[in-house]
């Protein structure tokens, strides 16, 4: 029987690779995105190498994009076996520079807009009782530092909610898979929003430049996008995968430290680590 997969956030880095990597597997996919004048580059390397792949628009911010989505796939192929919940995107800004409405925005398209996608594909995958829901978190789903708090705090909550997730589905033969990767080589840091009160005023502003230049220098030499869409792919085709992959030696160094480390010493660690201290 075709597989049908459905992933999130294609335009680019993870999901892109992701979307190329399971066509090519032979997954009938769905590469979805909100923009779909950046889907040239996708569409060509599909029409080359007759990948069993169709871009499609979605929205995963806008309930009614996700109802025609989705409602459009199972008009075509009436299943989805894995749905890679990969749209997302970073602010930079402290606590106090983060106001709520930003802090709301962030949490809409990193959290919300995956309760709303997994609460329309986990019925379908409970009648078909078997499914994958990949989750892409991030290594700053287990790891708190500074300047980021909004995004790190919608992984953390993503984190939280896959757990529940694995408990409630997986009695129906559904996996839910968290996938953690590092800092990854893609434009994501260079596209990050910055919150509107970060500035030169901020008394923050000094530790924002640290910890910005810090990450996006770490970022040059990050993991390949295509090393995650490996282990996406690993995943769903083990008979049980695991909760959890972690991705990059960055990634498995931070993780390593702060199970080995008190809580103090792994503090003094990420300072040292992001911006020098």
């Amino acid at each position: 029987m075709e597989k049908v997969s459905l992933i999130t956030g294609c335009s680019s880095g993870i999901g892109f690779e992701t979307a190329i990597t399971l066509g090519r597997e032979g997954y009938f996919t769905y590469a979805t995105m909100r923009d779909m004048t950046k889907a040239g580059k996708l569409e060509k390397i599909v029409n080359d190498e007759d990948l069993p792949i169709k871009v499609l628009e979605l929205n995963v911010d806008d309930e009614d994009s996700v109802d025609k989505a989705i409602t459009k796939i199972l008009e075509e192929k009436g299943r989805i076996d894995t749905l890679v919940n990969n749209a997302g995107w970073g602010m930079w800004g402290t606590v106090e520079d983060v106001s709520i409405e930003e802090f709301k925005q962030q949490f809409e398209t990193n959290f919300f807009s995956i309760i709303r996608i997994i609460q329309k594909v986990s019925p379908i995958m409970r009648k078909q009782k078997s499914g994958n829901i990949v989750n892409v978190s991030s290594v700053a789903g287990r790891i708190g530092f500074p300047v980021s708090p909004a995004y790190i705090s919608s992984k953390f909550a993503l984190e939280g909610l896959s757990e529940c997730l694995r408990f409630e589905l997986g009695q129906f033969g559904i996996n839910v898979i968290i996938i953690e990767p590092g800092v990854i080589k893609t434009n994501f840091f260079d596209s990050m929003k910055m919150a509107k009160k970060s500035n030169s005023n901020s008394v923050y502003n000094e530790i924002t430049s640290k910890v910005v230049s810090g990450v996006k220098m770490m970022a040059e030499m990050g993991t390949d996008p295509k090393e995650v869409a490996n282990i996406i792919i690993k995943s769903i085709n083990e008979q049980n995968p695991l909760p959890r992959y972690i991705v990059g030696n960055d990634a498995m160094m931070f993780l390593e430290a702060k199970k080995m480390k008190t809580d103090i010493e792994f503090e003094n660690y990420i300072k040292k680590e992001l911006y020098g201290e």
